[in-house]
């Protein structure tokens, strides 16, 4: 890119010149919602949801108890009461607030039912809580998803946890704070300052344009109760050994660990291949026999049974976790990456996360499971998880389905990398390493991409830093230090972790590996064609790349990614990244209209031109 006009695509910049064209109001796409508010944008599920079925699937397949089958547990998702406040007031304990609001949909979205930011907003709703829950000494522990950005909670008055970051889990041990007998009354106040503050907003706006959009505040994924012993599983992470004949099984424990230990058995199409047992919270290795390796060509998953035992106390819990490997290493002389020790060509397409109904939240499981299976249904191997974190069922299904993904951190505000204080930086960091720590254990994930074309990245060094900050907690997957070298904040290549990466609209970037690194092109493509009638209404939108039809749209990207397979793979390289899956917004450079009722390509030519790619890249 050279003078002062700049691509607009996903994460990056047009020219003002290039001239908006104004979307038309959605006409077919209008629909009702649980409370009678007309929809914007309504997809095949918005009807679907109501206060009894608001996300009603176990949210954290990797914990279950006793089994994901038949969890025993309690969602909180549904109604609460609901009100803005001031940030002054204290917490409307005993007092019914006059709103509602519908949990776990953020409070700008139409499914939510208030479809309206505050920055300051209190939940409240009175629960009770089983009798089995607390029965035979056991605990109760309430349990968040995310809320975005800072919540304190409070049971019966007394504050029981306080977690900042809009992107991580979060719980507390709520049972001294119990009544004997009665509702309990849980109240959460959130603060979601959204891009008035320099904490981690990915492409929250509270006044979206181009390539930002509507912000998503409050709960914004699954709250549910919880019986455990006073000593509990807190997490159980299984990372494969090189060798691709053991995983690595590590554990935190709940309620204080001293002389429990853990036993963990693999089982595979119900069998059990191995065990391994040991002190809780030290590294057990567990070698199964005749292993069998994840790919997105088998995307196979062992299932595990954990015990943690401490006296006469027992919690017993089931995961999964898929065998696999990736690295870097030379092929042919070339820095290539690899899967299982097999070059492997990672064909991505960009992922935002976005709904028209529930903003930062599938409306339902189905609906969160069709973006990963379309993908794979168009060819592709890899998602590009864009600035943002999943709720713990996405990597769930990316699991199953058998897709590979570049996990990104969610930026800071973009153009205030100049005015970024200490404070800011190490609340960054450790976000970064929040978020890598919750979401190791998740097999899909086989990158971490810690800043996107400079946005929030205070230096070059910055990137170098947090690679080996995230590197150093993950040595098992590769590191791209920054997404998009040649655009567009703080420009400049790190010379850092393992792969360089340059953006390139419509391209594709044929970027070459160097001595150290492996190379892709994390953005390209975003050929544009609005569908009337499943547009986001009185949106400005961006016709840069525009194609005139459904055809035009596919003849584009199977000569786009042809050029990967004819000239990329030659010169050594290793992945892409294609924009974008849906249209979000303002953007109607996807594969889907944003209210997946349209497939904008021929599916069976995308997926031919796609496997075509990959086969190449997999040399012989």
């Amino acid at each position: 890119m050279t003078g002062s006009i700049r691509a607009w695509g996903v994460g990056v910049w047009t020219a003002v010149a290039m001239g908006l064209a104004s979307a038309a109001v959605a006409g077919p796409g209008r629909a009702t919602v649980w409370n009678g508010k007309v929809a914007p944008l309504a997809t095949p599920w918005t009807a679907e949801v109501s206060p009894a079925n608001a996300l009603p699937e176990y949210p954290r397949p990797q914990l279950a108890r006793p089994s994901l089958e038949h969890p025993q547990w309690m969602s909180l998702n549904g109604l609460w009461q609901y009100a803005p406040g001031d940030g002054q007031g204290a917490p409307p304990f005993g007092r019914t607030l006059e709103g509602q609001v519908l949990v776990p949909y953020p409070v700008e979205s139409v499914l939510s039912g208030v479809q309206k930011h505050s920055d300051f907003m209190f939940y409240r709703r009175l629960v009770d809580v089983p009798a089995a829950f607390t029965a035979h000494g056991q605990h109760v522990r309430l349990n968040f998803g995310a809320a975005n950005h800072d919540a304190t909670v409070y049971v019966n008055g007394t504050r029981v946890a306080h977690h900042a970051g809009g992107y991580t889990s979060f719980g507390a041990d709520i049972t001294s704070a119990l009544r004997p007998h009665g509702p309990q009354e849980i109240v959460v106040a959130v603060h979601a300052p959204v891009d008035g503050a320099n904490v981690m907003v990915g492409k929250q706006r509270l006044k979206p344009e181009g390539i930002f959009y509507t912000a998503a505040s409050g709960i914004w994924q699954s709250v549910w109760l919880e019986p455990v012993p006073a000593t509990s599983l807190a997490q159980l992470v299984f990372t494969p050994d090189r060798g691709l004949d053991a995983f690595t099984v590590t554990s935190k424990v709940d309620g204080g660990g001293e002389g429990a230990t853990l036993h963990v058995t693999a089982y595979a199409d119900g069998k059990a291949v191995g065990e391994a047992g040991g002190p809780a919270g030290q590294p057990l290795r567990l070698a199964v026999a005749h292993p069998h390796l994840w790919s997105p060509q088998d995307p196979f998953l062992y299932t595990f049974k954990a015990t943690l035992t401490q006296g006469d106390q027992r919690d017993e819990v089931t995961s999964y976790a898929g065998l696999r490997t990736i690295a870097v290493e030379k092929v042919g002389g070339r820095n290539r990456i690899v899967l299982n020790g097999k070059p492997t060509f990672l064909l991505a397409t960009l992922d935002q996360g976005y709904w028209p109904d529930g903003i930062y939240t599938a409306p339902t499981d189905a609906a969160l499971r069709f973006d990963i299976q379309k993908t794979k249904d168009l060819g592709f191997n890899t998602i590009r998880k864009h600035i943002k974190v999943e709720p713990a069922r996405w990597y769930y299904w990316a699991d199953r389905i058998g897709l590979m993904v570049w996990q990104d951190m969610p930026a800071l505000p973009n153009g205030r990398n100049d005015r970024l204080g200490d404070a800011d930086k190490a609340g960054f960091r450790a976000g970064v390493s929040a978020i890598v720590d919750q979401l190791r254990g998740e097999t899909s994930i086989i990158g971490w991409i810690p800043f996107n074309e400079g946005w929030g990245q205070w230096s070059i060094p910055a990137a170098a830093e947090l690679a080996a900050q995230i590197k150093q907690l993950d040595p098992s997957r590769l590191v791209d230090a920054r997404s998009g070298a040649n655009c567009c904040d703080t420009q400049g290549d790190p010379h850092a972790g393992d792969v360089y990466d340059v953006h390139d609209y419509q391209g594709p970037g044929l970027p070459s590996p160097d001595a150290e690194r492996a190379a892709i092109d994390g953005e390209h493509g975003g050929l544009t064609l609005g569908i009337p009638g499943h547009v986001w209404p009185n949106t400005p939108i961006n016709p840069y790349g525009a194609v005139k039809d459904r055809a035009a749209l596919t003849a584009g990207y199977v000569a786009n990614t042809a050029v990967l397979r004819d000239k990329g793979v030659p010169k050594g390289m290793s992945g892409s990244v294609y924009t974008q899956i849906t249209d979000v917004e303002g953007e109607h450079n996807g594969l889907f209209t944003y209210d997946r009722k349209v497939e904008k390509v021929d599916e069976a030519q995308v997926r031919a031109i796609n496997e075509a790619t990959i086969r190449a890249g997999g040399l012989p």
